[in-house]
């Protein structure tokens, strides 16, 4: 019984490759080391899915880089363009924007930092669908804000403070214009919804989507009416010493701007905003009904990627010397 045993285990067995078959798995080797972290050219700024999506559907985003805190991961390509969600509101914004400036995962040494989202316009300074490039950056909500019957003597019922000096930003004309220069001939989408939309208002029939350089007004505070948009316009004159102009509104913008500004890169930061809907209603339109609709929803969202991308390119092939 022990002979039979130890004949048995002597016993060679079958080989794959004796019998030519095929060769057995190889085992997995490890992936590679990180070479270090990722240079990012320019930085697409976006707040939520359906304005991330234009960005998926049309460029070759083939690296995905998460980083702790933020909305979701930065897609990436080889030229170093990225795009990020940041998150609707200031809070979102700002908590994105700091793990993503502060992350090992990547270098933005040499970055262009570009916001690329939708937001809200007085119909008296834009049409649905516009772009508006930003000069200025102007915080709605710091201060004090009084109902008119409570304080008759204040204007626009606002008391300004600003302690932490974060309630205007002031981006870099030259960038700015540049922006400008590039994009204000393109022919943007439009479509029959929004020209409905505008239909109603006065001034707005015959009106088109076009690129202008105005300024925008951030806010948490999602307010609509005549009667806020004018004193989004008082905010902004009184912040710009009477240089800005408000047309467009939107959650973001400033958290953006300071925590640039934290990390020594305001000077490369660009905010373009396109308008699905205006912030106040037409004659008859309460504003519940208002609020209830984005008539010009879809050709900001495509509007937003048409223009920012169009700078995206220049950048990225011939960028300026500052």
């Amino acid at each position: 019984m022990l002979t039979a045993v130890l004949v048995a285990i002597a016993a060679p067995t079958s080989s794959p490759v004796a019998d030519g078959g095929p060769e057995p798995p190889q085992p997995t080797q490890p992936p590679e080391p990180a070479t270090g972290p990722f240079p990012v050219s320019v930085l697409v700024i976006t707040m939520f899915g359906e304005e991330i999506t234009p960005w998926l559907e049309n460029e070759r985003l083939s690296h995905k880089i998460g980083v702790p805190g933020t909305y979701g991961p930065l897609r990436c390509d080889d030229r170093g363009l990225c795009v990020a969600g940041i998150g609707v509101g200031k809070a979102n914004a700002a908590v994105s924007m700091m793990s993503m400036l502060d992350s090992p995962e990547l270098d933005f040494s040499n970055a262009y930092f570009i916001t690329a989202g939708i937001g809200g316009t007085p119909p008296d300074e834009g049409t649905l669908g516009f772009a508006a490039w930003a000069r200025w950056v102007v915080d709605f909500d710091l201060g004090h804000h009084l109902l008119p019957e409570s304080a008759p003597e204040v204007p626009q019922g606002y008391l300004p403070f600003d302690a932490d000096g974060t309630n205007v930003f002031r981006l870099n004309d030259e960038l700015v214009d540049l922006a400008y220069k590039l994009t204000k001939d393109l022919e943007l989408a439009d479509s029959a919804e929004a020209a409905r939309n505008r239909s109603r208002y006065p001034g707005q029939r015959d009106q088109t989507p076009y690129v202008d350089v105005c300024d925008t007004i951030t806010g948490d505070d999602y307010w609509a009416g005549e009667e806020l948009s004018e004193r989004a316009q008082y905010i902004t004159e009184l912040w710009t010493q009477g240089q800005g102009t408000y047309c467009t509104t939107q959650m973001e913008d400033t958290a953006v701007a300071a925590a640039l500004s934290a990390r020594g890169r305001l000077d490369r930061y660009l905010s373009l905003r396109t308008a699905s809907d205006f912030d106040q209603p037409y004659q008859g339109q309460s504003i519940t009904e208002l609020l209830s609709e984005f008539p010009g929803y879809e050709i900001a969202v495509t509007n937003a990627y048409l223009v920012v991308s169009t700078v995206v390119e220049e950048l990225l092939t011939c960028p300026p010397n500052n």
